[in-house]
This record gives structure tokens, C-alpha cells and sequence, in this order.
């Protein structure tokens, strides 16, 4: 996660306008990205975000 904000509301308006843009998952992206997809989902469960596969974003 180096090259991702540390910030995690920069890293939500980050994640879900990737998601929005160009992923059709939270999976596919991280995939694509090499991410570790638990990294991001525990960072951003901080602010209580959490990732909604059917809107496809952290809510």
C-alpha cells in the first residue's frame, strides 16, 4: 500500500473513485493494482467504511 494516501478519507475518495472509474470490483482492482485488499478494507473500517459489492464503493 506505499504508493496509496495514508490519509484514510484521502484513501476513501481514492478507492471508490477507482472503483467508480475503472473497476467493476473491489477484487478486480486489487488484482489489477497488486493491493492487499484487507490492508485497505481494515484502514478504512478506522472511519467506518466498509465495502458494499453491490454499489460496488466503501459506504
Amino acid at each position: 500500500m506505499s504508493n496509496l494516501p495514508t490519509d484514510p478519507m484521502i484513501l476513501l475518495s481514492y478507492i471508490n473513485t477507482k472503483l467508480r472509474d475503472e473497476y467493476e470490483s473491489l477484487n478486480a482492482m486489487c488484482e489489477d493494482l497488486q493491493l492487499d485488499e484487507e490492508a485497505i478494507t481494515s484502514k478504512l473500517s478506522t472511519i467506518d467504511y466498509h465495502y458494499d459489492s453491490n454499489l460496488n464503493r466503501f459506504a
